[in-house]
Formats: C-alpha cells, sequence, structure tokens
C-alpha cells in the first residue's frame, strides 16, 4: 500500500492556534463529533486546496482534527504503561494501574498472558482519546503475529505511529522488526525513549542506534533535565520552553524557561535538529544557509513537512512510569503526525483486474470501509470499520465487496477501550465499529456505486495442515466455535475435514502460523486440544498421455450396471490456469447426454486422491471419445463407478510424479552468518537466487521445498545468535526428486498397510 504526502492539502498549523481562541467553535464541533450531527453538503474536490479564506468545506476542520495512531516497541519497552497514561490524562479513565501492580487490577489495556506474545493487547482493535479538541484512535498494533495478513490490516488503517524505543536496552531485535513493517506499509511514525528514570538511561546512546541500526533520519526534539533518579523534567528544543510535572500523577505540566546552566547543550541540540531536518526540507534548508533566524513556528512546519513526508523521525523524551514527558508527546502526534487527508490510500478496483484506484479520503466520494478487526461481543460479533471514503449511518444499505451481499447497518458504535457509545454517522477517516453485519476480515464495503477493494482478494493458498482434535469430548463446542471465529478472522486459515481419517485438519501459512492459532484455542476458549504431526500439501501430476478403455458391468439379479468409456489422460499445458479439465468428443449418441455429467463427476471424485501418495491430482485433462450404454442396465451410478475405475487403470501409464510446495525464503542475517546460513539453505535442497547487502546485514533469497523447512525458525535463531529473521511465502508446486518420491510412496504404503 502506497502513501505519500498530499501537496495539494496546505497544512498550516497555524489553524490549531486560530482555531484556540474561539473555544465555542471548537466545543461545538466536539459536540457534533460525538452526536454525529453534521449537516451534509456536496462540494468538489478541488475545495480541498483551495485558500483558507474561501468557504472550506464542512468536514476540513474535523478532518484535520482527526489522528490515527498505533504504538509499537519492542517487549517491555513500555507500551503498555504509555498507553495507560494516555488514556489517564486524556480523560479516559480516572486512575491508573500499573502493568504488575501491587492492586492486582493490571493495566486497563492489558487481558491475560496473552500479552507478553502480542506485545500491546489492546482489549479492542481501537480505544479513542480526545486531547485538546482533537481525536485520536489508538490502534492494536499485532506483535509479530507471523506475518499473516492480519499484521498487514492494522498497519494499512494507521496513518502514523509511535516507535517506543528503552533508554537502557536501546533498539533490540523487535525493535527493528516493527520499523520493518513500518516501514513496509510507509507509516509516518515519531520515536519516543522511555524510561528515563532507569539506572543507566542513556537517550543518546539510543539516538545514535536508531540512526545507525534503523537507518532513521532522526533527531531530538527534546533535551531531558537531569537522568536516572535525578531525572525533572524535559526543553522543548522548537519551544525553547522547559517542562516540569507535578501532581501526584504529573499531570500537572508547569512550563519554565530553560535553566542557565543548559542553555548551551540546547543550543547545541537546536542546531543538530535544524541541520537534520535542512538536510530533508529545502524552505528551510534555505533559512539555515542564509543563516537567518529560524523561528518555532517555521522550525515545527518543517519537522512537521518531512515527517509526513517519511524523511524524518522526530524523537521524544520521558518516562511513562513516572508520569513524565507524556503530555509533551501527545502534544508531537497533535503537531507531527499527518491527518487522513494528508495520507494516500490505495483502493484495488474489481472491475478492471484490480487496477490501483486512489482514494480522495474525502467524506464527499462514495463510501469506501475496511473491516480489519472481528471481535466476539456481547452481542455478537462486532467489526471495526476504518471509513476511507464517504459517510456511513446507522439504517444505510451497505454492499459487501467480497461476498456482493448488501446489508443494513443496524447499529454504529464507537469503542472506548471494551465499553461504546452509539453514533448515528461516521466520516471518512473515522474508526468506529458496526454490530450484526456478517463479514470476514479484510472485507471491504462500499454503498454499491464503486467496485472497490482495499486489500487484494487474492488469498494465497495454505501450505501446511496439522490435525487437531479437543482433548476432553465435552469440549466439542467450544472447539468448533474457535475454528468458524479464526476462519472468518483470517481468510488464510482454513479448516476441513479428512475423510479416510475422520480427523480436523487445520491449514495455514507456517508452522508459526498454526502454532498461535492452537495455542488461542487453548487461551481463549480454554480447550486443550491435541495436535498430530504438521503435513505437507502434496499434489501429484501426469507427465504423458494415456489411454484408457474401461467396461464397468455386473449383474446380480434384477437391474444391473452397465457402463463403458474410452478416451485419454494428458496433461494440461504448464501455466495453465484450471488445474482440471473435462471434454466430451464423442460423436453420436454411444453414451446418452444425461450420463455425461455423472462420468465427469467420477472423474473429478478419482482426481481427488491419486493412487501414489493419496494426494490431489491436478493439471489433468480428460478427453471422453467413446463408450457403450445398456438401454436397461445403464445408470448414472454405473457411468461413475466406470470413470473412477477407468482413471485407475490408466493413472499409473501416465507416469505420475509427486508435486510439492515450494517456498520463496527471504533472510535477513547479520553478514558475519551468511556463510553458515546458506550452507544450511543448501542442506535443505534450497537454491539461493539472491544475494543482496543491506547496510550490516545480507539478504538471501531462496527457493526452498516446505517439506525441508520444518523448525528452521528455531535453527536460524541458533545460527545467527537470535539476530536473523526470515519469511516465507508460497511460490509453487514443483515436482520431487526421483528418491524422494519412492521414500514418500513407501511411507505412503507403509502407513496404508498399518491401517
Amino acid at each position: 500500500m502506497a502513501r505519500f504526502q498530499r501537496s495539494t492539502v496546505p497544512r498550516l498549523f497555524n489553524t490549531f492556534y486560530s482555531n484556540k481562541t474561539t473555544p465555542s467553535s471548537s466545543s461545538s464541533l466536539t459536540a457534533a463529533l460525538i452526536l454525529g450531527n453534521f449537516e451534509v453538503r456536496h462540494f468538489s474536490a478541488g475545495n480541498v486546496a483551495r485558500a483558507k479564506d474561501d468557504k472550506e468545506p464542512w468536514w476540513k476542520e474535523s478532518m484535520d482534527r482527526l489522528r490515527n495512531i498505533g504504538i509499537s516497541a519492542h517487549i517491555d519497552s513500555g507500551k503498555t504503561t504509555l498507553t495507560e497514561r494516555i488514556l489517564y490524562y486524556t480523560g479516559r479513565i480516572h486512575e491508573i494501574h500499573e502493568v504488575r501492580g501491587r492492586d492486582g487490577v493490571g493495566a486497563k489495556m492489558d487481558s491475560m498472558d496473552l500479552e507478553r506474545e502480542k506485545g500491546i493487547t489492546i482489549q479492542s482493535a481501537a480505544t479513542y482519546c480526545t486531547w485538546k479538541d482533537y481525536q485520536i484512535n489508538i490502534i492494536d498494533t499485532p506483535g509479530h503475529v507471523d506475518f499473516t495478513i492480519e499484521v498487514e490490516r492494522a498497519l494499512r488503517v494507521l496513518d502514523g505511529a509511535i516507535l517506543v524505543l528503552c533508554s537502557v536496552g536501546g533498539v533490540q531485535s523487535q525493535s527493528i522488526t516493527v520499523d520493518r513493517q513500518m516501514r513496509r506499509y510507509e507509516v509516518p511514525r515519531l520515536a519516543f525513549i522511555n524510561k528515563l528514570d532507569r539506572m543507566g538511561a542513556d537517550p543518546w546512546k539510543v539516538l545514535n542506534q536508531a540512526r545507525s541500526k534503523l537507518r532513521h533520519h532522526s533527531a531530538a526534539v527534546q533535551v531531558p533535565i537531569g537522568l536516572e533518579e535525578n531525572f525533572l523534567g524535559l526543553i522543548d528544543l522548537v519551544q525553547l520552553k522547559a517542562y516540569y510535572f507535578h501532581g501526584s500523577s504529573g499531570e500537572k505540566v508547569v512550563v519554565e524557561e530553560i535553566p542557565a546552566d543548559m542553555e548551551a547543550m540546547v543550543a547545541e541540540k537546536r542546531r543538530e535538529l535544524i541541520e537534520m531536518v535542512s538536510e530533508v526540507d529545502d524552505k528551510l534548508a534555505e533559512a539555515f544557509l542564509n543563516d537567518e533566524p529560524i523561528s518555532s513556528a517555521d522550525l515545527e512546519e518543517a519537522v512537521r513537512r518531512a515527517t509526513i513526508a517519511r524523511k524524518f523521525v522526530p524523537v521524544f523524551m520521558g518516562s511513562a512510569f513516572k508520569n513524565k514527558g507524556v503530555q509533551p508527546l501527545l502534544n508531537g502526534v497533535l503537531r507531527y503526525l499527518p491527518c487522513p487527508i494528508e495520507v494516500s490510500n490505495y483502493a484495488l478496483d474489481q472491475t478492471k483486474k484490480e487496477e490501483k484506484v486512489m482514494l480522495s479520503g474525502t467524506p464527499d466520494g462514495p463510501l469506501v470501509a475496511l473491516a480489519f478487526k472481528l471481535e466476539e461481543g456481547r452481542f455478537g460479533q462486532l467489526t471495526y470499520l476504518r471509513v476511507y471514503e464517504g459517510v456511513i449511518r446507522k439504517g444505510d444499505f451497505i454492499v459487501n465487496i467480497n461476498t456482493g451481499k448488501k446489508i443494513k447497518v443496524p447499529r454504529l458504535v464507537r469503542m472506548h477501550s471494551d465499553e461504546m457509545e452509539d453514533i448515528q454517522e461516521a466520516h471518512a477517516g473515522q474508526i468506529v465499529a458496526v454490530f450484526g453485519v456478517d463479514c470476514a476480515s479484510g472485507d471491504t464495503f462500499t454503498n454499491g456505486s464503486v467496485k472497490y477493494t482495499m486489500t487484494s482478494m487474492n488469498v494465497p493458498e495454505p501450505v501446511m495442515s496439522l490435525a487437531v482434535q479437543p482433548v476432553s469430548k465435552d469440549s466439542g463446542g467450544q472447539f468448533s466455535k474457535a475454528l468458524n471465529r479464526f476462519q472468518r478472522e483470517d481468510p488464510t486459515f482454513r479448516v476441513g475435514l479428512d475423510a479416510e481419517s475422520g480427523q480436523t485438519i487445520i491449514s495455514g501459512m507456517g508452522e508459526l502460523h498454526l502454532d498461535i492459532y492452537v495455542e488461542r484455542i487453548r487461551r481463549e476458549y480454554k480447550v486443550d486440544a491435541t495436535v498430530g504431526k504438521p503435513r505437507v500439501n502434496f499434489r501429484e501430476t501426469i507427465t504423458q498421455r494415456a489411454e484408457f478403455d474401461y467396461l464397468h458391468k455386473k449383474q446380480s439379479g434384477g437391474q444391473g450396471q452397465y457402463g463403458r468409456v474410452c478416451g485419454y489422460v494428458e496433461p494440461l499445458p504448464p501455466g495453465s490456469p484450471i488445474k482440471f479439465e473435462f471434454e466430451n468428443m464423442i460423436v453420436g449418441q454411444a453414451i446418452p447426454s444425461n450420463f455425461i455429467p455423472a462420468i465427469e463427476k467420477g472423474f473429478k471424485e478419482a482426481a481427488n486422491s491419486g493412487s501414489l501418495i493419496g494426494h490431489p491430482v491436478e493439471n489433468i485433462q480428460i478427453v471422453l471419445t467413446d463408450g457403450a450404454s445398456h438401454a436397461v442396465d445403464s445408470s448414472e451410478l454405473a457411468f461413475k463407478l466406470a470413470a473412477i475405475y477407468a482413471f485407475r487403470q490408466c493413472y499409473s501409464a501416465a507416469r505420475p510424479v509427486i508435486l510439492e510446495p515450494i517456498m520463496l525464503v527471504e533472510l535477513k542475517v547479520p553478514t558475519e552468518f551468511q556463510g553458515t546460513v546458506a550452507g544450511d539453505i543448501n542442506k535443505r535442497k534450497g537454491v539461493i537466487v539472491g544475494n543482496d547487502q543491506d547496510g550490516d546485514d545480507s539478504v538471501i533469497t531462496a527457493n526452498v521445498p516446505l517439506n525441508n523447512m520444518f523448525g528452521y525458525s528455531t535453527a536460524l535463531r541458533s545460527m545467527t545468535q537470535g539476530k536473523g529473521e526470515f519469511t516465507m511465502e508460497y511460490k509453487e508446486h514443483s515436482p520431487v526428486p526421483q528418491d524422494v518420491q519412492m521414500q514418500l510412496v513407501n511411507t505412503h504404503n507403509a502407513n496404508k498397510a498399518a491401517e
């Protein structure tokens, strides 16, 4: 998803100050936001770029006062504590509870043990708060749920993000991963160096690490007054003011002049900030090179422009636990992160083969909304929607593009953690939840006038399966409820039934993907499940043409069975979009036409399990050339059975081969481990197709059979001291070597004999 700065929206920050002098207008706006009683006027998109004194569209101010942000970081950098403080200072919650507090309440955002795995676990996908008449939606950004579609959707919904770094731990492995994801989805971000009250806190070391390890073009916009136990407050380098935090929970922010003993350091750090921003912002560079004095307003606008263009990362500081530095960070979110109309979002037009279409992001266009998260609420399924364009109203009819169903919006709510408030309508840029709408995660809703989807509808095929079953017989209901819910949430997760063994088979995108779901069944539904051995989804195919001529005849008193089919099977040409083709080339009425569908059904059924290892046969064309029927004894069943036996008869003559899934594996490892990792890939019968250098890391691309990739994440960690990471996606099915084929066939036959 590409996002670019929208140059057509001249975003002058002085609107923020000019609006502060008219509290009546801002309070009426807040009332309008809460009650949803907006007056709808139609206007042309050209209005956005018009001058300030021209009559602005009704939505302009409310869009400017909206931020959709995510907070993400390495585990234990203090995300949950920071979110807790943000909710407290914005009035969402009225008392602070610590993550591991003695009162046993736990932070508002924490839920159970999954906290430790998922980074932040906000009980809902989005909680919203108000700061200085601005609305901020804080969206739960999943940690590292293994490269599934869900992570992409959460990042898709963000317009900006806060990357939290620990002042002692610095840039850790997960910080690098999170930052890489933000870069991939082109999310503008601020950095917040937390825990300045800890022993050994060194924000300047962390800033240098962010520049070297994360390749951030960044500079501090604040300087701490004292560190560790002497950490008293912060100096804002843009406004040149000192901030101290008083009161039992740091709620009183006292603004003072800069202490005399710190003036030299402040001047040096401010110059460094101006230099760094000048490198990426031409307007500021001009003033800097001409030695003109740079005012606070000029510097602020330049930092904003550079941040939104993703060329610069402003660094904030503080200690969330000691209640210091959170309010200036919130001001930074308003000042430097983009509002929804400053970010470009693209939709895919389904009528034009998924051609990219840029959305205007204004409430004036047709409705386009993305369901990015589902939750089982007390009143049924709760669907979180991010509205990208247009207006959604309670009682409206909306169309689910992915399924084509038309549905009515029964109830529209805005979420605060786990409480909700009913609203009548919501416009572009907002995040709302709807009840009673049956859909899957990632579905796109429109008002029916356009056929846009926000994400591609091509869901990758699952590559790995596991057999699962609940330990106790009684928990079957909860077990199936969990599987149904996960299937709706994640389109890459499939559930099927193995006809032979009667086991439930779950399929997904890799080992970790399925492990996480088994773990979630245990945690969220309290169902212990036993997991079978992972199974790779092999396929079979044929390599040459083979004839068949089979007569199925059975006479056992009464009406018999009679059916004869003749023809040939042959492989489809490579790259063919269809996997199975049946062609009837009989001239005349050798077989009555009403029996032809039964023959096709028989061949399809037979192709469901090949005779080599019992996996489906694909890329196969069956041509029927002749046959015979009996006036009395021929029936649909007789011809279906004839087709099944004919397929089995000619299958071995068509030289069948086994196809295995080949994965495109991309590894990112520090250069010193490159040799070891490449050697290991060769050992796993992988083919290295690319090797690039990215800073201190080597990026290796390889095609490796999935069957040889089990347990790879553990192996990679031990080879690279935990510094390597890999992504794996399905590429194609390709024939296995002859020795592997023999081995697979022998194993299959042995298992069959044992049963």
